[in-house]
């Protein structure tokens, strides 16, 4: 038997973790593998078992799993963001969860044929959002304006409502007279709303306190913070049902907008968890369907689906959005997304089991028709919101632009040869003699600390797609690039060596994981690169074809000639690195620091008629 419950939770983080590496790898939303392995693991080969597995525990798990998730979703909002989108947000969790409710409710009943009691239950569980896959997919798209911040708002804060709701709904069901049920969800709305907001601020007020006396040492730091969000979520939820939801979410809210303590180290943990619970729960959850269920995904179901998709979401976006500033491409973004993920997936399974302890009959359907939903959601808008976000001008693909930590005069030179060449670039210095040239050059800077936590948020990083930590001060420059790796991928974080004496004690200054990659080479620190441009060097742009080769180019400046950037024909931007040696190819356009950057580049026919004054052409590509 222990042998069957090893293999069974094995399965469980074998399945998750492989599904987000695939989904990855090829490009798909990550809930769709997870449903499919899940579905695969349980009704169809039989191989995993939950209920079997976890028994009575199940659903306890998973309920304070969903709220560690929901917890971390409410570290990434920023009440800042609501001074411009306050209204709409307000309207999208209020309107929009009422129309959603209402027509979704409708359609459940007159589309797949629901009865009236489970398809108001049904609607309420499908007001919620899904902040697992909306998240994701917003780091993927990045759009620009508010509609991303919107979007990410909702998603969270709609879900403890929408889970509040659903059990609201649940007990009036169960209730007696259509006065007292509809009494019991308006009251214990407000109640939820309460309990929720007070336990939240106590639970956050807690960890701020406890960090910023240093009452717990830094290894306990994450597990006393994962206490209290768990403590206050059954508190509240002790009180009034599933208010704990709103608890986690307030608390989250509370520790990402203080300016107490640093909890850059708890994000980072959250973060690292949700993967590892998201993984888990969806294939969990997916494994619990039966055959039978699975034969209630139908053509009728699918017709519901569209509905949801087709007319419910339009419709409660079009009156949510009504006077905003918000333009059309801008809603109809907005109206494409909508994905349910775990917390609708959680609700509906528990509920099922609810329902049928309880003998009410014809309540079967819920389970399947949500997770119909599920998969139809996620598929569809996480397939389809990048291509829609490029369409509507919202996005830029694949962003080719460079952020530069640091904006003395030789990184100006560079950031604007690179502007020049079509690519965006943004500035961040906290010289302002250094950002008040940079805005006379006519580049975008800005003066703020990189490593300020607001930062992300109080700068426009449209088109920008990786960083360039340029700074005199190396530990600097090492947290910078650590500071943007959520953001661009440790790929596209980079930084000036450190000033050491050989190869080996620069590796040692920094480990990999903690500082970004280093730049052009290896001997390129800011000390050393200051100092050739006050002798002469400059940047220098070259276009390599068959008759001037990058062989030739080295040829003509030697090997003090630095490259920085390779732009291939495809307008694509690669940062050279010490990882390696450059490889420019024939049709690229080389962007290098050389010491006579008023020099031509010459093919061999002309080198041999001019060499006599060779020297003095200062004609070529530059």
């Amino acid at each position: 038997m222990s042998e069957q419950m090893l293999f069974g939770l094995a399965s469980i983080i074998v399945l998750g973790i492989l599904a987000q590496w695939l989904a990855w790898r090829i490009h798909l939303p990550s809930i769709l593998l997870l449903l499919v392995f899940g579905m695969l693991a349980g009704p169809a080969l039989g191989i995993l078992h939950p209920d079997e597995l976890f028994g009575n525990l199940l659903f306890p798990l998973v309920s304070v799993s969903v709220a560690i998730i929901l917890f971390e979703g409410g570290l990434s909002l920023r009440l800042d963001e609501l001074r411009q989108i306050g209204r709409t947000v307000r309207n999208l969790i209020t309107i929009g969860i009422l129309v959603t409710w209402v027509l979704a409710a409708l359609g459940a009943h007159v589309i797949a044929g629901v009865d009236w009691a489970p398809a108001v239950l049904l609607g309420a569980i499908l007001v919620v959002s899904g902040p697992t896959v909306i998240i994701p997919l917003l780091r993927h798209i990045r759009p620009s304006g508010n509609v991303g911040a919107i979007v990410k708002w909702e998603g969270i804060v709609n879900d403890p409502v929408g889970a509040v709701l659903a059990v609201l709904v649940f007990e009036a069901m169960i209730s007696r007279g259509m006065g007292e049920g509809t009494w019991q969800v308006v009251s214990g709305v407000f109640q939820a709303v309460f309990f929720g907001v007070i336990f939240g601020i106590v639970g956050a007020v807690a960890i701020i306190l406890l960090l910023k006396r240093y009452l717990i040492p830094d290894f306990l730091q994450n597990p006393v913070s994962l206490m209290v969000v768990i403590t206050a979520y059954v508190g509240s939820n002790a009180i009034q049902g599933e208010s704990g939801l709103v608890a986690v979410t307030v608390m989250g809210i509370i520790l990402a907008n203080q300016r107490y303590v640093s909890i850059h180290h708890i994000v980072e943990f959250k973060e690292n968890l949700r993967v590892l619970l998201i993984s888990s729960l969806f294939v969990i959850l997916a494994a619990r369907l039966t055959g039978e269920q699975l034969a209630l995904f139908d053509a009728v179901n699918w017709l519901f689906v569209a509905f949801l998709i087709v007319i419910v979401r339009p419709v409660a976006v079009a009156l949510s959005t009504r006077g905003s500033s918000l333009n059309w491409k801008e809603r109809l973004f907005v109206a494409w997304m909508a994905p349910r993920g775990i917390v609708a997936a959680a609700v509906a399974s528990v509920f099922a089991i609810e329902l049928s302890d309880l003998g009410l009959h014809n309540c079967e359907c819920l389970v399947p028709l949500t997770f119909q939903v599920i998969i139809g959601t996620v598929a569809l808008y996480g397939l389809t919101a990048p291509f829609l976000a490029r369409y509507l001008k919202l996005s830029t693909p694949d962003p080719q632009g460079v952020l530069f930590a640091g904006a003395p005069p030789w990184v100006r030179s560079i950031a604007a040869l690179l502007r020049e060449q079509g690519f965006p670039v943004v500035l961040v210095d906290t010289n302002w003699g250094n950002i008040t040239a940079a805005r006379t050059e006519g580049l975008t800077a800005y003066y703020a600390d990189i490593l300020s936590e607001n930062l992300m948020h109080d700068i426009h990083l449209d088109g920008i797609g990786r960083i360039l930590a340029m700074t005199p001060n190396d530990e600097v420059n090492a947290l910078s690039a650590l500071h943007f790796v959520d953001i661009f991928g440790r790929s596209e974080v980079y930084q000036l060596s450190p000033v050491k004496k050989s190869s080996a004690e620069r590796r040692a200054f920094v480990p990999q994981h903690l500082r970004g990659r280093y730049l052009f080479d290896e001997a390129a620190t800011y000390a050393s690169l200051t100092g050739r441009f006050r002798a002469g060097a400059g940047v220098k742009k070259s276009h390599l074809s068959e008759e001037y080769t990058y062989e030739q180019f080295r040829e003509r400046y030697g090997d003090s000639a630095i490259p920085m950037f390779i732009i291939t024909e495809a307008k694509k931007l690669h940062v050279c690195s010490a990882d390696g040696p450059p490889d420019p190819k024939t049709g690229d356009v080389l962007i290098s620091i050389v010491d006579d950057p008023d020099a031509g580049d010459e093919t061999p026919a002309e080198k041999a008629r001019h060499h006599k004054n060779h020297d003095e052409n200062k004609g070529g590509s530059s």
